[in-house]
């Protein structure tokens, strides 16, 4: 059982950068897959980036994203970021975190969902 909570999220002009927290409960955060996804209004959810377990070695963005956001994960605070630079209004979304155990949770489903942050990009 994985518990997330998402954190970080506010407004922010054109441009700029904002680095987003998911918390995770539990003992074997280490080997989770985790992941972020976003919703924008009226949109459906969307994948945005991943991270392997352990080491976090190996990562996966959205091609949207890529260069411009960075997936970290820290297995002594039991934390994932999404590092965002570069936003632009489009960016604009509630963010997710997720955890899977079976693999990247873009690909094998997620097993748990935080319960979002909203992040606002303003022009």
């Amino acid at each position: 059982q994985v518990q997330l909570a998402e954190s970080g999220g506010g407004l922010v002009q054109a441009g700029g950068s904002l680095r987003l927290s998911c918390a995770a409960s539990g003992r074997t955060f280490i080997n989770y897959y985790m992941g972020w996804f976003r919703q924008a209004p009226g949109k459906e959810r969307e994948f945005v980036a991943s991270v392997s377990t352990w080491s976090g070695s190996n990562k996966y963005y959205a091609d949207s994203v890529k260069g411009r956001f960075t997936i970290s994960r820290d297995n002594a605070k039991t934390t994932v970021y999404l590092q965002m630079s570069s936003l632009k209004p489009e960016h604009t979304a509630v963010y997710y975190c997720a955890a899977a155990l079976r693999g990247y949770p873009d690909r094998v489903g997620s097993d748990y969902w935080g319960q979002g942050t909203q992040v606002t990009v303003s022009s």
